[in-house]
């Protein structure tokens, strides 16, 4: 064997020897009449590269996979990719931009034989990507969410187009699917809707402008505002209603000011019109003054302005209360510059507003009420127009120049300046962070808007998905995250399905000139249903969660009966991050149920996120981000992997560290170095062994111990605590084989006695087979390059059959007494160590009582107690003396004297000044923590490091005084 294992050079060349085999095929490694074990990978963008999380969601994925491919399940990990619509058509109009080509200088039909194009040469680049983590899918029966579409080139004629459309018809045909009018996220880059998870919402510095808005018809109340204990703060009289806005140009579409119900500031003037402070003087509208229960009283002046067209809290309001939302912009947020003058659009406003007249929600919508000289400005210069009129004419809210709200300080004058008197008042315009929502892929702000959009009415396909969970058909795991999905559907609202974009599925409507809806697979069949109609098609393309929301199905064959979807579906568990839990597994459970009224998998383990080494979320201008292909390059994949798997603890977001990778990578050179002990010593696998037939109680313990590894292995891995399986292995091979096994036998092996060296040589070649066997779906190159090199085999590791054997192997008494064996080794260590008695010095141990069984233990296992302790005699003795340090051990004491080996007096004085200086840092840890004001104003990162400090300072503390104790025993 090599020293060492090169996982860069072995990696490619095994994973190759696996695909060569087909491995990795649905059903390999089957027992006959096996179990179905079948699992969905989330299909990541076309457009896609492996980040961390896809690494830790595949490597858990993996895990399950190769483990039950090993026990002989019928497996299917089954892979696949999305065609990411906004995604996809960013980056190939960026590559056409190359070209100096704009997507709309091209036909529908030429720009997507450039997505397929694009397709073909690059979307293949995350697949080979998650070949190098390990991942053991099925590839050769990879899906895509777009394939079979029309115009898709050959390679890519699957049926995932048929079902997507013959869902959408059947959802249509059921009044499940609608087109209407709502309030969507708009990304005026790319000019279509946005889902919620396409939106980051990021803080930015930001204003808030107050402004007036003066009652109709010079009308006045008594404006009285009291403090928290009942004093008066304001009172006077006012001809205004105050309100507070961080979008003065939405302004223009206001249809209400809104105020709460219990606010006695404003009952007087409830039922009142009051007046929009911006557009022409002679059309300003007069909008009513209503209560809902949206506005909080303790925030500004309580009162809201409602643009229902503009604002996702507005449009509820707007709703309940009967107010009309006017749109204000186009589909690049400028402000609209079509339809009747401003003045003509104003009246009729006026006349809604005034109860005079009732308008659809077409002719709403058809309402342009920019004023003329404001129509087609961006947003932001429009803003600028608004406020700056508004001021001049006096209806902004003033304060004092020295207001800490402005949160500006007072700009020190020079010159000419300087003489000139400050103004003792100036609009109040609050200086204050503010949350925007930008596109995660235009990185533009988002506009809520107002549009004509298809939905799925998930009120009416909502029950059976919830049904499935509260009755137990579907598991999610873990407990906290059910809380999440129920709260999701118990207050779902419609789900808005297109987007308006070229690349995707094309919606299946086609429109007569009268408007007339005809819903069919096919342009013949919407043709026959017209009468012969001329028809036109339906410019817009399903959102991908829509797509993909029939992955369980669609992969499988759906709608036809295939064998794979007669075997495999429902799916047996779905690995998915938390984020996701509504967007993409509710809307999986609502739509399989709805489709082929079953559920789409049996358990739902949601994992966490994996964040930096602090705790916090990696991210690109923090410069924290880890790129799982580099930790590969650097430490392997097997390092990686059983990292996060190690980490995976349920329901806790992962702190990954390049430390804990290097960490795991030196455990896979520890189970080398074993593997190559073991074949010096000769130790060559029979597969005749029968573990039940050592007679050397260290042989009959690691085969216990071994046992004993395989059941909580398993019993982890069946509920989902990925850590616990991983560190469960780690613990039984590095710790029980290679630090304790691996010592144990070398006196065997030198015993001279040809029995007891054969059987040590087939017990140790069967234990490391069992640890190549156990690691391997964890840690799958190491072990299957181990598995080839310490003897030839008819069988590959990834398909060697995963040990049944259990407590029928374990022996207590072996167990008892090497455990006794250990733990006396370790308490001597501790002991020196704690001293800081000399690592190669070997001392004198005193034995004291000592019960039989111990006797015993210690009479059979005396050589390697000594080797390993490093001990030049064992004496027994009635007493100990002076300078002698305790060591307790069931059924008996031992004493090591140390008075002539170190300077007692000078390491208690060590020790005591090291506590003094660990008091100082602990009372300032614990300060910090203590003081409230660090635990609100410090981020959680920092919080959660300085515990994690205490935590490790504590621990050292207690070793110390530990250490001090003895010492005291010693004087």
């Amino acid at each position: 064997m090599e020293k060492t294992f090169n996982a860069a050079e072995a990696e490619a060349r095994i994973y190759a020897k696996w695909d060569d085999a087909g491995a990795f095929k649905a059903g390999a490694n089957a027992k006959p009449g096996a179990e179905p074990f079948s699992i969905m990978i989330p299909p990541p963008n076309v457009t896609g590269v492996l980040h961390v999380g896809h690494a830790f969601n595949n490597t858990l994925q993996d895990v399950l996979t190769r483990w039950h491919r090993m026990r002989g399940f019928d497996t299917l990990w089954q892979p696949g990719t999305d065609h990411a619509g906004i995604a996809t058509q960013m980056v190939v109009e960026r590559e056409l931009a190359k070209e100096g080509i704009a997507r709309k200088d091209l036909s529908r039909e030429e720009f997507l034989a450039h997505v397929w194009a694009w397709k073909a040469k690059s979307g293949g680049t995350i697949r080979e990507q998650l070949k190098r983590l390990g991942a053991s899918c099925d590839w050769s029966r990879e899906a895509f969410t777009m394939s079979g579409a029309p115009g898709a080139p050959e390679g890519e004629d699957g049926n995932f187009h048929d079902a997507v459309i013959k869902v959408f018809v059947e959802m249509y045909n059921k009044g499940y699917i609608y087109r209407g009018k709502r309030l969507v996220n708009w990304d005026p880059h790319f000019e279509t809707a946005i889902s919620d998870l396409e939106v980051e919402n990021i803080d930015q510095p930001g204003h808030m402008w107050h402004f007036k808005y003066p009652l109709a018809n010079g009308a006045t109340y008594r404006y009285l505002e009291k403090g928290e204990d009942g004093e008066i703060l304001i009172d006077e009289e006012r001809d205004y209603i105050s309100i507070a806005t961080t979008r003065p140009e939405t302004m223009l579409g206001d249809g209400a000011v809104a105020v709460h119900p219990d606010d006695e500031r404003y009952k007087a003037i409830i039922g009142q019109l009051c007046e929009i402070p911006v557009g022409p003087k002679e059309h300003r509208r007069l909008i009513p003054i209503i209560t809902d229960e949206y506005p909080d009283p303790a925030f500004g002046s309580g009162a809201v302005k409602i643009t229902g067209a503009h604002d996702m809290n507005d449009y509820g309001v707007a709703k309940r209360n009967g107010i009309p939302c006017y749109r204000l912009m186009d589909t690049r947020a400028h402000l609209r510059d079509d339809g009747a003058p401003y003045a003509e659009a104003a009246a009729i406003a006026q006349s809604v507003a005034n109860g005079e007249t009732t308008l659809g929600e077409m002719e709403v919508d058809a309402l342009n009420l920019v004023p003329d000289h404001l129509r087609g400005l961006d947003r932001f210069e429009a803003r600028k127009r608004v406020v700056d009129e508004i001021t001049a004419e006096g209806l902004a809210v003033m304060c004092a120049a020295d207001d800490p709200r402005l949160g500006l300080k007072p700009k020190k004058k020079s010159g000419e300046d300087a003489e000139a008197e400050e103004p003792s008042e100036v609009p109040l315009v609050e200086a204050k962070p503010i949350t925007q929502p930008f596109g995660d892929r235009s990185k533009v702000i988002i506009e809520p808007m107002l549009t004509d959009q298809w939905f799925v009415d998930t009120a009416k396909i909502v029950e059976p998905a919830l049904d499935a969970v509260r009755s137990g058909r579907t598991k999610i795991l873990p407990e906290q995250h059910r809380k999440v999905y129920f709260h999701w559907l118990e207050n779902i609202e419609p789900w808005t399905i297109s987007r308006q974009l070229w690349w995707g599925h094309q919606i299946p409507v086609w429109y007569d000139e009268d408007g007339n809806q005809y819903c069919a697979a096919t342009e013949d069949d919407a043709v026959a249903q017209a009468g012969g109609k001329a028809l036109t098609r339906d410019p817009d393309v399903l959102d991908t969660w829509f797509s993909s929301g029939l992955w369980p199905i669609g992969t499988l064959g759906w709608p036809e009966q295939t064998p794979e979807l007669e075997k495999y579906f429902p799916t047996s568990t779905l690995v998915s991050g938390f984020d996701i839990i509504f967007f993409w597994v509710a809307r999986m459970m609502m739509m399989q149920l709805a489709v082929v009224d079953d559920i789409p998998f049996r358990d739902v383990y949601v994992h966490a996120l994996v964040r930096d080494e602090k705790g916090r979320k990696m991210s690109k201008s923090i410069g924290n981000v880890l790129d799982p292909l580099e930790l590969i390059d650097e430490y392997g994949a097997d390092a990686l992997r059983f990292t996060l798997t190690a980490m995976a603890a349920m329901g806790r977001d992962l702190k990954l560290s390049t430390d804990r990778i290097q960490g795991y990578r030196n455990f896979g050179t520890k189970l080398w170095n074993a593997a190559r002990f073991a074949e010096m010593n000769e130790c060559k696998p029979d597969a005749d062994f029968d573990p039940t037939t050592p007679t050397q109680t260290v042989n009959k313990w690691i085969v216990t111990e071994t046992a004993k590894a395989r059941i909580a292995h398993d019993e982890a891995l069946a509920n989902y605590r990925f850590n616990d399986a991983a560190s469960g292995l780690y613990q039984f091979v590095w710790g029980k084989v290679c630090d304790w096994y691996l010592e144990f036998a070398k006196p065997l092996f030198a015993s001279g006695d040809d029995a007891v060296i054969a059987e040590t040589r087939a017990t140790m070649a069967w234990v490391i087979d069992q640890c190549l066997i156990l690691l391997h779906p964890t840690m799958p190159f190491i072990t299957e390059e181990l598995w080839g090199e310490i003897t030839p085999r008819d069988t590959m590791l990834v398909h060697t059959d995963w040990p049944t054997y259990g407590e029928d192997l374990i022996d207590d008494a072996s167990e008892r007494e090497m455990s006794w064996v250990i733990n006396l080794i370790e308490s001597i260590r501790s002991a020196r160590q704690q001293m800081h008695v000399p690592a190669g010095l070997k001392v004198q141990l005193l034995q004291s009582d000592l019960d039989a069984a111990g006797q015993t233990a210690f009479g059979n296992n005396a050589a390697m107690i000594q080797r390993l302790a490093r001990l030049s005699e064992v004496t027994p003795t009635d007493a100990f003396p002076k300078g002698t340090v305790t060591i307790a051990v069931d059924g008996g004491t031992f004493g090591m004297p140390i008075a002539d080996i170190i300077d007692v007096d000078e390491e208690k004085a060590r020790l005591e000044k090291t506590l003094g200086k660990l008091a100082k840092e602990l009372g300032g840890l614990r300060g910090r923590l203590n003081n409230p004001k660090f635990a609100q104003s410090a981020p959680a990162e920092v919080v959660e490091e300085t515990k994690a400090n205490l935590a490790a300072r504590e621990e050292e503390e207690a070793r110390l005084k530990q250490a001090l104790a003895r010492l005291a025993e010693v004087a």
